[in-house]
């Protein structure tokens, strides 16, 4: 202790020292690092109703944005390399309009091979009604001869098989005509099948084709080759939990927001009940989300102010009136 000054008491004025700063260094942690624990709005509002709906019993839902014709798989009836893609996603097609085409060439190649058999059958059909005008001709002018000895039996005999042979070509030229034909149409049918055209007029959603891509008929496809739906207007899809269906007012309309966006709320028409009530398959990853339940879907078409805020395939949260009586 030598290096401490004669009487110095290390108890009684250090320790109370080092004690002192101590004291100050734990103040400063503690005030410096201590949780902030004052309150804020939080950054997302959680999904909520508005207006009457909100003082008044209703039942919860949530859903998904879907096209009022509900989505289309497009697919082709015939395998083959796709040639051409005519339509993007986004666009707005009319019925019947070409979405992509299929390779022809082959049926191309059988239907004028069937026309050329079209021309020959016809050819062959005026040249056999000639020879039979003209061995019928020959025939009757042999008949109206009065004196036997004038003509032979010999070219009577002729002229009757030259007739029949005309006749008998005549059928075989028709029967080649109908089946040429037969092969036209069919090969007409089969050029029609490889051009897959739009079944309503609507949306492109999706497409998955391309040009030169192979598509076949054959299994089940990884995806559809397009994808589309009338959106004009958007339903949305709301499960409501079958132990809540019989809560909710049929026919009313429905408060209905984006999912993450519960200011963006806007008010949905009822447009029918699916009749079967379904497993539940939208989640919406929520802990205290039930997976076992089954669930009535409720179809309501959104107004078309909206069409900016929502898209097929988004998840939506509704609220709708409960019915009176049934208040829990």
């Amino acid at each position: 202790m030598a290096l401490l000054p004669e009487g110095f008491s290390f108890s009684r004025k250090a320790l109370p020292v080092i004690a002192l700063i101590g004291f100050i260094g734990a103040a400063i942690f503690i005030a410096t690092g201590y949780p902030d624990r004052s309150l804020s709005e939080p950054e997302e509002q959680p999904p909520h109703a508005t207006g009457e709906l909100a003082r008044s019993a209703r039942v919860a839902g949530t859903g998904v944005v879907e096209p009022s014709s509900e989505i289309i798989d497009i697919g082709s009836a015939l395998s083959g390399l796709v040639t051409e893609v005519r339509v993007t996603p986004g666009e707005f097609v009319d019925k019947g309009q070409v979405l992509f085409m299929v390779d022809a060439r082959a049926a191309r190649a059988r239907l004028n091979e069937a026309n050329a058999g079209i021309a020959e059958a016809k050819a062959a059909i005026n040249e056999a009604q000639t020879a039979q005008a003209t061995a019928r001709s020959q025939l009757d002018l042999y008949n109206r001869i009065d004196d036997p000895a004038a003509v032979s039996r010999a070219e009577v005999i002729r002229a009757e098989g030259e007739a029949k042979a005309a006749s008998s070509r005549l059928e075989l030229a028709r029967a080649r005509l109908s089946a040429a034909q037969a092969a036209a149409g069919s090969a007409r049918t089969e050029i029609g099948r490889l051009t897959v055209r739009a079944p309503i007029a609507g949306e492109i959603l999706e497409v998955n084709v391309r040009p030169g891509e192979y598509v076949s008929t054959m299994g089940a496809a990884s995806e559809p080759f397009m994808r589309m739906g009338e959106t004009r207007p958007l339903h949305v899809r709301i499960d409501v939990d079958e132990d809540e269906a019989i809560r909710v007012a049929m026919g009313a309309p429905a408060q209905v927001s984006p999912r993450g966006a519960a200011v963006k709320q806007v008010e949905a028409s009822f447009v029918r009940a699916e009749p079967l009530v379904v497993p539940k398959r939208s989640l919406t990853n929520s802990a205290q989300e039930r997976v076992d339940v089954r669930v009535l879907q409720l179809i309501y078409a959104l107004p078309e102010s909206a069409h900016d805020t929502f898209r097929v395939g988004q998840q939506v949260d509704a609220f709708i009136p409960a019915a009176k009586g049934t208040d829990q």
